[in-house]
């Protein structure tokens, strides 16, 4: 045979495999779904059935790249995602043409003033400047972007001294001082890779002025690894200051307590998005995270639903007075909105007895986590914009609010999100998702496998390769000081010099019929609506 011969019958045995091999994986597909007890689709329409199937599993990638309108999508909208991406790469917020919001939709609004302030107005401090890196566009296609990062000195946006917020003033022997408004919101080592801690450690770092919440899984390397200021928080399973037995020790507070980077105590009551203990897959549970939480390897976590140490005001307040006098450091609790009584209770007592936290982190209802429980997150604990005026107004009616500041958090990723925050009656503000999003996260919505495509929710080390931090923490930089450069703007919109003056009277709320109504008349027919309630 010549070659023309065994290429036709090459010809042949091409065109006979890709018709008999489709038809053979077509029967034997056809008698594995037919016979199969599982899925009733799949048995009454083999094959064809796993159609509907194919397209379920991609659906959520669908709809976030190619369906949903740019103000559509949850948690985050497209836009608000791309808000955040294009302030951390790009450090910049500019838009053309127009908004996107729907202004016929509810919602808060910023009063602006007749006569907003001047730049060299405004109370700043940005004496001191930042070395950091951003992405230009190059060139930009349908099909290619080209595009370059350079070094770039950057304002800092700080706060000057005469307005910087104090937790633990009158109380503590090493109160801390805080240059920014905005900080980095309790976000775990082992619900988060080691990569992503570290680019968001040195990334905050950077910028000062802020601070990074260790999340309830204890203290690593990788949180002091940029040397930024530190919130550490404590959780029912007593991560990072516990005996191997599971009891508190007082002897690895006292030791966390002397790391000149800790600044501060958080005590987790509760988090917005589970009112329970936290939870950990056991796949995330590497021996370095076991040796650091004290807890053993592979094992899946679930934390209690509350300390074990107290279980009412009284005692509760007696730990935290123990914890800030051998730690002589702020400590502060973490709490969600929801029984008012038991809120009123608490600080009633901080009245009558003197004692109470340093500041109260204030979770909203939409807050994020790594894994909870669907029923957890959709209905348990009032959203922020409903919580935070609350404590506001009855740590004001009890004469306590001086004693204590307040932090935000919530989906909270934007200036305006934030200004509205601090009018509310926040001193400070919360971000956990937006910073996740800053080094790289897509809102995959997968952190509880451990298969975080990004490599940021995950303790894989084949996915946490795309993480690169020697690139990512820039991006951590620029979004935060974004994020103050914006609240400055807002500010001198409004007519104050500072964003720390923003008051319930710089905002007012819309509804669906354009009526004004300010937040005070709002917070007042709230509380009127309880008292008639309650009789």
């Amino acid at each position: 045979m010549d070659l023309t011969d065994y290429l036709v019958i090459g010809l042949f045995v091409f065109i006979a495999l890709i018709i008999i091999v489709p038809i053979l994986l077509f029967i034997y597909l056809y008698f594995k779904d037919d016979r199969q007890k599982q899925h009733s689709i799949l048995r009454n329409f083999p094959v064809i059935g796993k159609v509907r199937y194919f397209t379920e599993h991609i659906g959520p990638e669908m709809r976030q790249y190619l369906f949903n309108a740019d103000n559509e999508g949850k948690p985050f909208s497209r836009k608000e995602y791309q808000d955040v991406v294009k302030a951390g790469k790009y450090k910049e917020r500019l838009i053309g043409f127009g908004s996107l919001r729907d202004f016929d939709a509810e919602g808060f609004y910023i009063r602006n003033t007749l006569f907003p302030k001047l730049t060299d107005e405004m109370k700043v401090d940005n004496a001191d400047k930042i070395k950091t890196r951003v992405y230009k566009i190059d060139n930009e296609s349908l099909f290619s972007r080209k595009e370059h990062s350079e070094e770039k000195l950057v304002d800092p946006y700080y706060l000057k001294d005469e307005d910087v917020v104090v937790l633990g003033e009158k109380t503590c022997h090493h109160p801390f001082r805080v240059k920014g408004l905005v900080g980095q919101s309790a976000m775990s080592y082992g619900a988060l890779g080691e990569r992503a801690i570290q680019a968001l450690s040195k990334g905050l770092g950077l910028a000062g002025g802020t601070w990074m919440n260790t999340g309830e899984g204890g203290l690593s390397d990788h949180h002091l690894s940029g040397n930024p200021d530190i919130i550490m928080q404590i959780g029912p399973d007593l991560f990072g200051v516990r005996k191997p037995s599971g009891e508190f020790s007082w002897e690895e507070f006292k030791r966390k307590s002397e790391l000149p980077q800790i600044k501060a105590f958080e005590i987790k009551l509760a988090q917005g998005a589970k009112t329970r203990g936290g939870h950990v897959e056991g796949e995330k549970v590497t021996e370095e995270i076991a040796k650091i939480r004290l807890v053993e390897v592979g094992k899946t976590i679930n934390s209690p639903n509350r300390f074990y140490e107290f279980g009412d005001v009284p005692s509760m307040f007696n730990f935290i007075e123990q914890l800030r006098d051998i730690g002589g450091k702020p400590v502060g609790m973490k709490i969600v909105v929801g029984d008012l009584d038991a809120l009123e209770n608490m600080i009633s007592y901080m009245k009558e007895s003197g004692k109470g936290p340093d500041f109260i982190t204030v979770d909203g209802g939409e807050g994020g986590t790594g894994a909870t429980y669907q029923e957890l997150a959709d209905s348990v604990g009032l959203p922020i914009h409903s919580a935070l005026p609350i404590v506001d107004e009855m740590l004001k009616a009890y004469g306590v609010r001086d004693r204590v500041k307040l932090i935000a958090s919530g989906k909270l990723i934007t200036p305006d999100k934030i200004a509205i925050a601090l009018a509310m009656g926040a001193d400070l503000v919360n971000i956990a998702r937006g910073l996740m999003i800053s080094v790289g996260c897509i809102m995959a919505q997968v952190c509880h496998t451990n298969k975080c495509p990004a490599g940021v929710a995950t303790t894989d080390k084949k996915l946490q390769d795309g993480l690169i931090v020697e690139e990512k923490h820039f991006r951590v930089c620029n979004y935060i000081i974004s994020i103050r450069e914006g609240l400055y703007n807002l500010a001198a919109a409004a007519g104050i010099d500072s964003p720390t003056q923003f008051e319930r009277k710089h905002i007012v709320h819309k509804d669906k019929l354009g009526r004004i109504s300010p937040v005070e008349d709002i917070l007042h027919a709230a509380r009127r609506t309880q008292l008639q309630k309650e009789g």
